[in-house]
């Protein structure tokens, strides 16, 4: 009975009868303290029929909507807008020099549509996305015909000269998407959104510093700093939406980080903490170049600039790049400098050979992609959270003042946006009864979203009998007494909770440093037969976490915390992490650099598969695939990716295994926002929506299968509920049951005794890949948060960056990651 390894590739793309001769059980391979129950809705599916060879994934239709749970009347901040049925005419332009900023790609169009006025535009206001695609109301007079205009842009040294070349595309029928939205069409045609996203961002990307699809300015008479040389601007984020009957323009508030304008010496002393330079006498240290070289720029070969400019009491980096670099120089009359083409960041220098600090300043409106600090982003989240209510406010004050009715470029397409809200009658679903264990049995009901334990054991406790201690905080810090009065609680807690900690540990050391971790490991490994857990006691944070979570993770296969309550599961869970921005080298964990698709997916969902089935003696009749991560333009082609590798994966086992698969689409960046109508409604001191807060109609997809699912307590800030997406559904769920489904799944997180924002197996999966960052850190470099990595791991090839994050083989099957 146990499966073979199949041959024919092209019964990949077929999926045959779910069987129905076993029990439709549900199993988690992961430990859960908690077993909820669900009744019989997840019972055998009729079998649908096998896609042909070559058939296009296409997202199911809406099976119907969601009944399950009391009303409740909402707000979103999605803004109905009214688009007339006419013709978009689409040309595509190519600008040479190529490859300018969309900045001034926005400002060539704009200089070329007031000197060709006459000739071409007329009284046309034509929209453009900042690269190729321009559209107007009305056609130009220059036929299907491509021409080739030129457009000077004055500067304040010489004139720039560029070529435009204008060719028509097509005609966009609005008429169509009305067709999509009303359910005339099978699918709503992307370049109608595409064209009405343009016609809504023209004047915002000229107004202010456009970054994705939000815009920013930097705040009037007060500053919001970051340190670090950073600062925090706000602004909106807008999108066009398409719905059931109506577009919809999506507006949120929206936070970023920016570099400071400032003189560079400022820049400096604040990126390396000075006070001021004249109190810096000392020359820098190798650190303090690499940490400054790294702010200012991203090309390590300038490291002999930033040196020297600190060391010589701040000459201007003007001189010191045009003397010590041949290939910088001076581009476009601005006087921001330039090195192979590619802008030096942030230094803009004034033409003068002055010694003075201040002749280098930093150009305003520069995005920081790079990753905040710890301290930063704590500091950016306290000036960012806003409560439900204030944050509905100050998107209603966005909208007034945004004022698109009076927008010239959108009244010039006919299209108008209401300003106020959007009413939304949601469902709160009722929790699940979470069952522990125990003589009692007893039963917790979740009240907005929150249970505890007092009183209650795990419903299957795991017996800790060899265990260990290993201290890494100073003795002054933590005394023997406070090892020992920690142990007795410790074990007492644990008795308590129906996972006892028996005995005084086996081995309890202080220790130094990360390079004394992995031979402490590798001696209680040696010594103690059947260690079941390692205690870390850390001072705080240090480098020390990565290198236990590594050691333990792929060298020892050891536990740092409980190998507990094992019981299996029938879903899985997949994400993707990506390395830090201006990372060029490091891979995207479970897929290529930067890449969304996960590689090698078949031979994982396999070896799951496997473990499965050891584990029960049952094969899973259907798969319920949740996957993180994944934007709206990727869909398609992750789908028909992983799709096929999880059919693969199942073939491979047995020709003839064909279960049910559901690929669900988990996105929490998204820009969705519910307030409640009633103020009585609104829960905790944030005045958020309830846990269990479900909306399926008005602002969801026209046709597709997908809802929005707050399934958390917010505590802090506005909540932002998940919005999950089914791309594929062989089990044919109904709205209610994939809804209650997905929400009992989010009180199965071993973490804490709360519902948490999306359902556990993709929770997990997240943290497993950010838990792979660990892997590949320098142990020497502060590695919290994997937001230092190692300079050797940069020149590691893939095999080799592999290896170092594969788990080791008694790790596996433990919950190492939790």
């Amino acid at each position: 009975m146990l499966w073979l390894e199949s041959e024919r590739p092209e019964e990949l793309l077929q999926r045959g009868s779910i069987k129905n001769d076993m029990k439709s059980v549900i199993y988690e391979c992961l430990a859960i303290q908690a077993q909820f129950t669900y009744g019989q809705m997840l019972a055998p599916p009729p079998p649908l029929p096998p896609p042909i060879q070559g058939y296009a994934f296409k997202p199911p239709p809406r099976p119907d909507f969601g009944t399950s749970g009391r009303t409740i009347k909402l707000q979103a901040n999605f803004f109905e807008m009214d688009i007339p049925k006419i013709d978009i005419y689409h040309y595509e332009l190519d600008i040479k020099p190529e490859k300018c900023p969309r900045r001034v790609n926005r400002e060539i169009v704009e200089h070329m549509v007031q000197h060709f006025k006459t000739q071409i535009f007329g009284d046309r206001k034509p929209v453009f996305d900042g690269r190729k695609n321009l559209y107007t109301a009305m056609p130009l007079p220059i036929g299907r015909d491509k021409v080739e205009l030129e457009v000077t842009l004055p500067g304040e040294g010489k004139d720039r000269i560029f070529k435009v070349a204008i060719k028509w595309m097509s005609c966009v029928s609005l008429q169509a998407l009305h067709d999509a939205l009303s359910g005339r069409l099978p699918s709503v045609p992307f370049e109608t959104i595409q064209a009405l996203d343009v016609v809504m961002r023209h004047l915002p990307s000229m107004r202010y510093t456009p970054v994705g699809r939000s815009f920013f300015t930097a705040s009037e008479g007060c500053s919001n700093p970051l340190g670090g040389g950073r600062e925090v601007w706000f602004g909106f984020h807008q999108s066009v939406r398409p719905s059931l009957w109506k577009m919809m323009l999506n507006i949120d508030v929206s936070a970023t980080a920016f570099y400071k304008a400032q003189p560079v010496i400022e820049f400096v002393c604040e990126v390396l903490d000075f006070k001021s330079i004249e109190e810096q006498q000392k020359p820098l240290t190798d650190s303090q170049r690499v940490k400054f070289t790294k702010e200012i720029k991203d090309r390590r070969s300038h490291l002999e600039f930033a040196a020297k400019l600190v060391v010589n009491g701040g000459i201007a980096v003007a001189v010191y790049l045009l003397m010590k670099i041949p290939s910088c120089r001076s581009k476009g009359g601005d006087n921001t400098l330039w090195t192979n083409e590619e802008k030096v960041q942030s230094v803009q220098c004034h033409p003068t050979t002055s010694k003075s600090p201040n002749v280098c300043n930093i150009v305003a409106g520069q995005r920081c992609i790079k990753k905040l600090t710890d301290n930063q982003t704590s500091t950016m989240i306290r000036a960012t959270a806003r409560s439900a209510p204030d944050r509905q406010e100050e998107i209603s004050k966005l909208m007034r003042s945004a004022s698109f009715n009076t927008d010239p470029y959108v009244r010039e397409f006919g299209i108008m946006v209401k300003d106020e809200m959007t009413d939304v009658t949601g469902r709160v679903l009722q929790p699940p009864s979470i069952l522990y264990g125990g003589r009692n049995k007893a039963i917790a009901t979740p009240v907005q979203g929150v249970w505890d334990m007092r009183n209650k054991q795990f419903h299957t406790g795991i017996e800790i009998k060899v265990w260990a201690i290993a201290c890494f905080a100073p003795q002054r810090q933590c005394t023997e007494v406070h090892l020992k009065t920690f142990t007795e609680q410790l074990r007492k807690i644990s008795r308590d909770a129906g996972m006892p900690i028996q005995g005084q540990p086996c081995f309890c050391k202080y220790a130094q440093g990360a390079d004394s971790v992995e031979p402490m490991f590798r001696h209680l490994k040696n010594t103690y037969t059947g260690l079941q857990l390692v205690v870390v006691i850390l001072p705080g944070k240090t480098p020390v976490y990565a290198e236990v979570k590594r050691v333990g993770d792929t060298v020892l296969g050891m536990a740092t915390q409980p190998p507990v309550f094992q019981q299996p599961v029938i879903f899985l869970g997949a994400d993707v992490t990506h390395p830090p921005a201006g990372d060029g080298k490091k891979p995207s964990i479970a897929a290529q650099h930067r890449q969304e698709i996960i590689q090698d997916l078949a031979a994982m969902v396999r070896e799951l598969l496997i473990q499965f089935y050891k584990s029960t003696r049952f094969k899973p009749t259907r798969i319920i695939f949740y996957r993180d991560g994944v934007s709206e333009g990727q869909f398609q082609q992750v789908l028909h990716h992983e799709l096929l590798a999880i059919r693969e994966a199942c073939i491979k086992l047995e020709k003839d295994y064909q279960p049910g698969i559901t690929f669900i689409v988990v996105q929490k960046r998204h820009h969705t926002r519910l307030f409640c109508t009633d103020k009585n409604e609104r829960v905790g001191k944030s005045g958020n929506i309830p846990a269990g807060t479900t909306v399926d109609t008005k602002i969801t997809h026209p046709s597709e299968f997908d809802f929005y699912l707050c399934s958390h307590a917010g505590i802090q800030g506005t909540s932002r509920p998940s919005h999950y997406h089914v791309l594929w559904d062989d089990n044919r769920f109904s709205s209610d049951e994939l809804q209650i489904l997905t929400y009992q799944l989010c009180h199965t997180y071993v973490r804490c005794t709360r519902s948490v924002s999306i359902p556990a197996p993709a929770y997990y999966a997240h943290l497993v890949a950010f838990r792979a960052r660990y892997h590949l850190v320098d142990k020497e470099h502060d590695s919290a948060e994997g937001s230092h990595t190692s300079g050797q791991s940069n020149g590691r090839d893939h095999q080799a960056l592999a290896k170092a994050v594969q788990v080791h083989q008694d790790t596996l099957r433990t919950m190492y990651f939790a």
